[in-house]
């Protein structure tokens, strides 16, 4: 309890998707730790999220995502921290969202894990956040040596349905296959994948389709169903409301933000293909996924395959850069890094179910090869 008192906070933050409904989870859960008060989603008479005239609180947690209710939450003149920021930064306004740049990354090495070379983004208007999200995969394309091309509808005019399938049909058409494109949220996605169904475009054949932001509903009412990354949206919560209790005694407001990054990227069937030619190769990674979490060894892949070991690390160094023996520890760390998410087990029990020899070797593995702490991931469930 902070200063012997119960602390009065309000939560504007829309809950009509999964990240926002986590978000307010866990800010929730650290109110009910903390004995604070919660006034959760008030909204005036034109159904806007708006603090109520009366309301004497002591500060309040936004998803800021247009100007005036930037304004609103600046007159009401109390400490404030942004957990979307859409809006540019403000002096007085504390701020927590994801890291643009680690979602970018995660989602492009989701892509080349499956020997992608062409790269595009379906960016349409849904505000600042997904034009810059496709600038942060652009950023990474280029710095790896490939171009990346960025859809955006026309700004200047409106458009509906039908002629934004077309904009679109004709972008695909002028782009090379097999291609990968990384969509800023689910919206786009399944939009992008409609459009693709309806031009006979194949999903993942001729095009993988990613989602960075994760929303259960739509991911998995989509056909095929869409890979996206998960965010840390817990962590999100958390590091707001203790920025918030921060300031609300007295402390300085950050006037940089603090990112999260991401958890994982969800593989659903949206990308599930490797885009190489030589389907014999194909064949060997799809085993490794298939087997990775039960020990085997390149040995394995030997004995299952009319393949020379000769040949087999030729293949896989020409094609996808990386030896078979790196492709098995590869898989080895997404699966523990699954489990790790959408489990209770201990780490030496994850290492156990993911092909690993013990619990050290599995942190070992984790911090050398992704620079994070098993534990670190958990905390951002």
């Amino acid at each position: 309890m902070l200063n012997g008192a119960s602390k009065r906070v309000a939560v504007l933050v829309e809950t009509d998707d999964s990240w926002g409904r986590e978000v307010v989870e866990s800010i929730a859960r650290y109110a009910h730790e903390n004995h604070w008060t919660l006034l959760i989603c008030p909204r005036d008479a034109q159904h806007r999220l708006r603090l109520p005239t009366r309301w004497k609180g002591d500060g309040a947690i936004v998803s800021l995502r247009d100007s005036a209710l930037q304004r609103h939450v600046k007159a009401a003149g109390v400490p404030a921290v942004d957990v979307s920021i859409q809006m540019p930064e403000d002096r007085w306004l504390g701020r927590v969202a994801t890291d643009d740049d680690a979602r970018a990354a995660m989602a492009f090495e989701h892509f080349q894990s499956r020997h992608f070379e062409h790269f595009a983004c379906y960016s349409p208007p849904l505000g600042r956040y997904s034009h810059d999200r496709a600038l942060a995969f652009q950023r990474v394309a280029q710095k790896a040596g490939y171009s990346c091309e960025i859809f955006t509808s026309p700004r200047n005019r409106q458009v509906g349905w039908d002629g934004n399938q077309a904009l679109v049909a004709a972008w695909l058409k002028s782009l090379p296959r097999p291609l990968a494109v990384f969509a800023a949220d689910p919206y786009p996605a399944r939009q992008l994948i409609e459009i693709c169904q309806l031009e006979g475009v194949r999903i993942p054949d001729d095009i993988a389709v990613l989602s960075g932001d994760t929303d259960d509903l739509l991911c998995n009412i989509a056909s095929p169903r869409i890979s996206s990354v998960e965010l840390a949206c817990h962590k999100i919560g958390r590091s707001a409301c203790e920025m918030l209790r921060t300031i609300m005694e007295g402390g300085p407001v950050p006037q940089q933000p603090v990112l999260i990054p991401p958890l994982r990227v969800i593989a659903r069937h949206s990308t599930e293909i490797l885009a190489v030619e030589d389907r014999d190769l194909a064949q060997i990674v799809q085993y490794i996924r298939d087997r990775a979490a039960e020990g085997i060894r390149v040995s394995d892949i030997l004995r299952a395959f009319p393949i020379s070991r000769r040949s087999l690390e030729q293949r896989f160094r020409n094609i996808l850069g990386r030896s078979p023996a790196e492709e098995i520890r590869r898989t080895r760390l997404q699966h523990a890094r699954k489990l790790l998410v959408e489990t209770d087990l201990s780490v030496a029990e994850i290492a156990t179910a993911s092909g690993v020899c013990s619990g050290a070797q599995l942190a070992s593995a984790f911090r050398r090869y992704l620079g994070i702490r098993p534990s670190a991931l958990r905390e951002g469930r």
